[in-house]
């Protein structure tokens, strides 16, 4: 009987002991000296929107929209060539369900004669009010002025003209296959690249000196403009250009962070580089739209675009589908993540 006893109350303690731990466990967090904060539900960027996943950028698509532009030949304006890419480019562009506006015109070439020019905005929901510029130049230079050799005969302008224009197609393409409610226009522009190395700024940049007066829609006024010029070429590298930082600051650094967050910090250098003439700077003076200029300035000293930069090897060998890749996805994420609100 006393044995019997004992063993209760041995049983009665532990029993005791079991509830007191059970009991402290769900009182502990209360006297943690800092309180428990419940997470924060995941919520939309942007209110009473679906959001809207990155879509993959292919290079490979923009690789076959760049050869396409090099198979047709040098486009320079008043070729064949250029005349046939340029119905080329409108065509696809329709194919692809954007609105196209053709802008021809005409401009003086610093040599003598005039060139007939045609600018091609593929629209992308033209009806939508927030809009995104993304523009490039589609045409070759008329001579190799930089190279040893055949120095007066045109090049094929893979790197400098294609490459944009290929990412600025494969980006429809992406559009099309990939809807959201943003408007987008895809801005090829022609007669960029036959200025004169030793004269005034103007001569260069015509079709968008032209643009910039005869803006193809009233009251303009894109979210973000940004210009892609060689952005195919093997060691490519994209610093902040100067005339982008005073212009567009914030949209400098938004780009730049938007590239290093998908992985392409190397290619997006997080490095400052002087001014440039280029499209950009014509837009920003004579339109007054900040444009932030995306373009390759690999080298210092006397060949800072590189090294087939308007010589003969600026041809498809000189190009890397890493670096449409990078250019592309990042383009690609800066509108879709605008749409929802991350931009």
């Amino acid at each position: 009987m006393q044995n019997k006893t004992k063993h209760s109350y041995k049983t009665y303690g532990l029993l005791a002991l079991l509830l007191l731990v059970a009991v402290f466990y769900v009182i502990q967090p209360y006297l943690s000296k800092k309180p428990i904060v419940p997470p924060t539900p995941v919520q939309s960027l942007k209110p009473n929107i679906t959001q809207v996943l990155v879509p993959e950028f292919s290079p490979d698509s923009a690789f076959l929209f760049l050869k396409k532009q090099v198979d047709f030949g040098p486009r320079v304006p008043n070729s064949p060539a250029h005349k046939k890419c340029a119905e080329w480019f409108g065509k696809e562009f329709k194919r692809l369900g954007l609105t196209v506006v053709e802008q021809k015109f005409q401009a003086a070439h610093y040599k003598g004669g005039t060139f007939s020019g045609v600018n091609i905005i593929g629209q992308y929901k033209p009806e939508l009010a927030k809009r995104i510029l993304i523009a490039a130049h589609w045409d070759s230079r008329f001579q190799a002025d930089k190279d040893t050799k055949d120095q007066n005969k045109p090049i094929d302008g893979a790197d400098d003209g294609a490459s944009g224009a290929g990412v600025l197609l494969e980006l429809a393409r992406t559009l099309a296959g990939n809807p959201v409610d943003i408007g987008v226009d895809l801005f090829l522009i022609d007669v960029e690249d036959q200025g004169d190395d030793d004269g005034e700024s103007e001569t260069w940049c015509l079709g968008s000196q032209y643009w910039a007066k005869n803006i193809h829609r009233p009251g303009y006024s894109p979210y973000y403009a940004i210009l892609l010029d060689m952005v195919g070429a093997k060691d490519a590298r994209f610093y902040k250009e100067g005339i982008s930082r005073e212009v567009a600051p914030q949209t400098v650094e938004k780009i730049w962070d938007t590239a290093v967050s998908l992985g392409y910090g190397e290619y997006f250098v997080n490095q400052d580089r002087g001014g440039i003439t280029d499209d950009h700077l014509f837009i920003a003076r004579d339109a007054k739209i900040p444009m932030v200029d995306i373009i390759s300035t690999p080298n210092d000293g006397q060949h800072p675009f590189g090294n087939h930069h308007h010589t003969h090897a600026d041809n498809l060998s000189v190009i890397d589908k890493n670096v449409l890749k990078a250019v592309g996805q990042t383009m690609t994420a800066v509108i879709y993540r605008t749409y929802n609100g991350a931009l």
